[in-house]
């Protein structure tokens, strides 16, 4: 399965990057940082250790035509332990992209990479996945996300959360 879906996103995420025609260097006017919270609630396996996760991100996004940006992302979450367990964390990095049909409204998007366990001795990450749809304007990206982090049950079984986030976006060029 977990093959499956890293193949399935490294297609989709091929498939929008080498179908753009458009070629542009990074400059500021197309590009910029994505700093945010996001909070969750586990399902599966993970919900029988923790209650809800909070966490910080940072993203760093190239628009590579108008209406599809890729970036890069990294941060920090918080999984808050039920009784008898114990705090731990992920950070995850991995590339992204979105798709914004307008300058403003609805987006679509993925980030894929791979997350690690902190916290725990001996933990190991995974490979993740977190699809996302939202609202976006110029400043701000609120969205809904599902969080799938595949690691084999001798690691630990896979680790899975669903949440809302949002995003500040800090350009670095004044608006017109």
């Amino acid at each position: 399965m977990k093959k499956v879906v890293l193949l399935m996103a490294l297609t989709a995420f091929s498939v929008v990057t080498f179908a753009q025609t458009r070629s542009e260097e990074v400059t500021s006017k197309n590009s910029w940082l994505k700093v945010g919270v996001n909070a969750g609630v586990p399902f599966g396996n993970l919900s029988k250790t923790s209650n809800f996760t909070l966490g910080a991100e940072l993203k760093g996004q190239v628009m590579s035509t108008n209406h599809v940006g890729l970036g890069l992302t990294t941060g920090y979450n918080h999984f808050f332990p039920k009784d008898g367990f114990n705090n731990f964390g992920t950070v995850p990095l991995g590339l992204f992209v979105r798709y914004y049909p307008k300058s403003h409204g609805f987006f679509a998007g993925t980030d894929v990479g791979y997350s690690f366990v902190t916290g725990v001795d001996g933990a190991t990450g995974g490979v993740y996945v977190r699809p996302q749809l939202g609202y976006h304007n110029y400043s701000w990206n609120l969205f809904a996300f599902y969080n799938g982090i595949f690691r084999s049950e001798e690691n630990g079984s896979s680790m899975q959360y669903a949440g809302v986030g949002a995003t500040y976006n800090i350009h670095f060029h004044k608006r017109k």
